[in-house]
Order: C-alpha cells, then sequence, then structure tokens
C-alpha cells in the first residue's frame, strides 16, 4: 500500500517555471505601479482642491488631476480592475475632473 500526500497540500509543492517567477514579478511591479498612480492622483487632488473656482490656475490644476486619475484608471484597467466606482467614492474624484478624464460618474 502507498501513501500520497493529499492534493490540497501538494499546490505548495509544485515546481516554478521560468514563466510562472516572471508572471509574479510582473504583477507586483503593476501592484506597486497602482501605489505610486494613486499617490500621485491624491496629490493632484489635494492641489486642486487648494485652489478657489476662481483662480485662472485652476484649469491647469484640473487637467493635472484628471491626468493623474486617467493614468490611475489605465493602470487598474491593466491589473484587471474595471469596476471604477470604488476609487472614484475613495478619492473623492469632482465631477470636473471624470469629465475631462471621460468618465461618467
Amino acid at each position: 500500500m502507498s501513501l500520497r500526500m493529499p492534493q490540497n497540500l501538494s499546490t505548495s509543492l509544485r515546481v516554478e517555471t521560468g514563466a510562472s517567477v516572471l508572471e509574479i514579478e510582473l504583477q507586483a511591479e503593476r501592484a506597486a505601479a497602482l501605489g505610486r498612480l494613486g499617490k500621485d492622483l491624491e496629490k493632484s487632488l489635494a492641489a486642486l482642491s487648494a485652489i478657489s473656482m476662481e483662480d485662472p490656475a485652476r484649469s491647469a490644476a484640473v487637467k493635472a488631476a484628471a491626468d493623474a486619475a486617467w493614468r490611475y484608471f489605465v493602470q487598474r484597467e491593466a491589473c484587471g480592475m474595471l469596476d471604477h466606482d470604488h476609487p472614484i467614492a475613495h478619492y473623492g474624484i469632482p465631477q470636473e475632473v471624470l469629465a475631462r478624464v471621460g468618465s461618467v460618474g
């Protein structure tokens, strides 16, 4: 009679190929890039909120925030997250920025 390791325990012992190691590193880099872009989005939204509605510099700040939001959304999609409702609510992205990005919020 031979004994066999339970199938649920054998997954941790599988051999990693070069492709699987590369995929793990790519996922880690995608996640790190998403974190960096999230911080950039926070900074641009903070700069936008510090500018009054009448200030002529507001247009440039809205454009910068829209660019940061667009980059963040593209990276989220590259990570497989297609729904943007959560980050829009989490970061409090204003409608004027979403309109510039082309998102309907």
